[in-house]
């Protein structure tokens, strides 16, 4: 009889120890496998078009006409990419979308923190409706505002012609691309302002009882707890600097000052019947090759920043 129940609890715990190992597999599959699996297949999906762009840039004229298309190349031509630098001046262009890049990066993040820090850590009358306003601008269009800033311009150069001026300060030069970043954007104005929500104003207090002015608390105080947020805003200035088609497009006259996303045109103003599109891909692929990297490189910060500024 004991004999008995020793053998029925034994058999009870091996069961109980394997409904515990059951459930601890279906909690792991639930909470790790299967997010994961949708996670890379929701990568991949996203990776989709430009894994085509480099194939497309690395397949010969004559593979680029089979039908159904081939899912990779089977004699990869790495000379498109060298071919795709020469069909317009890659390099002069590639060096004048680096200076506006570089130079929009500055300018977002020296501006948008001392807007945002006036904004959030001092009381002023109307702040918050000044504030407002500020944001409304996020949803004006640009297109909206073309012929304004346009003209805007063209009176700032013909100022300059007029002064002698050793420099082009209007249309056809760099000037109307990069000088607005140093007033600010609204839409980094509003992630600033919210990551500096989150400081504690007990700090900024706890300094000006030590004597510091409002200058040494910014500067020594809240600007190094910005730094994520600051990496999310350079890599937003930097990508839309990059990027950007329609403000080249409107401002720079001379093709020497051109950019890169203005040298893609070339490929179809040469034959528009007769576009060398694997060519294009490749010239496509080295454009967006910096982004990715200059992603890969600051996303730790990226997705620090963009988080953290959005929880209260």
């Amino acid at each position: 009889m004991a004999s008995t129940t020793v053998t029925d609890q034994t058999s009870h715990a091996t069961a109980h120890s394997r409904r515990a190992s059951r459930d601890r597999l279906t909690r792991m599959v639930n909470q790790k496998v299967i997010p994961r699996i949708i996670l890379i297949l929701m990568c991949m999906l996203f990776i989709l078009p430009f894994y085509w762009m480099v194939v497309l840039g690395l397949k010969s004229n004559e593979e680029l006409t089979w039908y159904p298309p081939s899912l990779y190349p089977h004699t990869p031509i790495w000379s498109n990419f060298k071919e795709a630098t020469e069909v317009f001046p890659f390099w002069r262009f590639a060096w004048n979308t680096t200076v506006i890049t570089v130079l929009t990066i500055v300018g977002a993040v020296i501006s948008n923190p001392i807007i945002a820090y006036g904004f959030s850590r001092i009381e002023w009358p109307g702040r918050d409706k000044v504030f407002l306003i500020v944001l409304a601008t996020v949803f004006v269009p640009f297109p909206v505002l073309i012929v304004a800033l346009f003209d805007i311009w063209a009176r700032i150069g013909q100022w300059g012609q007029q002064n002698n001026l050793p420099f082009d300060i209007g249309i056809n030069s760099f000037w109307p691309l990069v000088l607005p970043m140093f007033f600010g954007q609204a839409f980094w104005i509003f992630l600033m302002r919210q990551f500096l929500l989150q400081i504690p104003k007990d700090l900024s207090d706890a300094a000006r009882i030590d004597g510091a002015n409002e200058f040494q608390i910014f500067w020594q105080i809240i600007l190094p707890q910005t730094l994520p947020a600051l990496g999310a805003i350079a890599i937003f200035a930097g990508v839309h600097a990059w990027n950007d088609f329609l403000g080249p497009l409107i401002y720079l006259q001379d093709s020497t000052r051109y950019t890169l996303s203005i040298g893609l045109t070339f490929f179809q103003q040469q034959d528009a019947y007769d576009v060398k599109y694997n060519l294009l891909m490749a010239a496509s692929a080295l454009i967006v090759l910096p982004v990715v990297v200059m992603f890969l490189l600051f996303q730790r910060s990226f997705i620090e920043g963009i988080s953290v500024g959005s929880i209260k």
